[in-house]
């Protein structure tokens, strides 16, 4: 993204520069990537959540998403959102080849936000300026979820809704009746599309929403009946058969991040 600005002092090439954004609706980006650009995407408030070959993210305030040039992504922002977009240049050597989830300490914070306000620095402090905040970008653990999406318009059109409603608990019957298709045949289009039988896409498309959920802070009783299980319990046995850990596990893990952030 190299940009030069004229300088009295010399001539001054930015190698970072940050977009930020205060959302008062919901905003998808579709898919697209940055061949030029390597993106880190983080926030002041809300969350953001991400998705791109290596997984699905929910980034929280507390934590950035380093995304490496050329990797297609999808975002997604709800209403009350703020964040923060970073583009570097692809020259530069990157955090990581994958789309890894990071701590932002607050003197990264600071210096990013330093590097966008006049008077601006000048090319030698400037430099340091960057290497000192991509220096300071720690990966961090982070759990993800692997939800395919399908392709078949009957099947897209239950996969939207099951994300918008992680509750709704209709059958592949009840679906099929919906969108005018018998249950066996849509039980072979997601197995085909997915390969994931309807009830493993739904209990994947719950765990999506659960980890964005509890990464903006909702108690797990909440977080539990929104994605329609019938107790907290039921929902903790099905979170660890897909995640590999407890949504206190999870929650721990990403305060841990949190405090690195700090």
């Amino acid at each position: 993204m190299s940009t030069t600005i004229d300088d009295p002092d010399d001539t001054m090439v930015w190698r970072i520069g940050t977009n930020t954004f205060e959302l008062t609706d919901r905003v998808e980006w579709e898919a697209h990537s940055h061949p030029h650009q390597h993106e880190l995407l983080w926030g002041s408030r809300g969350t953001l959540t991400a998705e791109t070959e290596d997984g699905f993210f929910a980034i929280p305030s507390t934590l950035g998403l380093w995304i490496p040039a050329g990797m297609s992504h999808r975002v997604i922002g709800t209403p009350g959102t703020s964040f923060r977009c970073t583009f570097i240049d692809a020259a530069v050597s990157p955090i990581a080849s994958t789309t890894t989830a990071v701590a932002i300490p607050e003197v990264v914070r600071a210096v990013l936000d330093r590097l966008e306000a006049p008077p601006y620095l000048s090319a030698t402090p400037r430099l340091h300026a960057e290497e000192l905040a991509l220096s300071l970008l720690e990966p961090v653990e982070v759990s993800t979820v692997d939800l395919p999406t399908p392709i078949d318009g009957r099947t897209r059109l239950i996969a939207d809704a099951l994300l918008a409603n992680p509750a709704d608990d209709r059958t592949i019957e009840d679906w099929g009746r919906h969108v005018g298709a018998s249950a066996r045949n849509l039980s072979r289009l997601f197995v085909a599309e997915t390969g994931l039988s309807f009830t493993a896409w739904r209990t994947r498309a719950r765990m999506r929403r659960a980890t964005e959920w509890l990464a903006a802070d909702h108690p797990v009783s909440l977080v539990s009946r929104r994605c329609g299980y019938s107790s907290p319990s039921a929902f903790v046995q099905a979170f660890r058969r897909e995640l590999g850990r407890t949504p206190g596990e999870f929650a721990a893990v990403r305060n841990e991040a949190a405090r690195k952030s700090a």
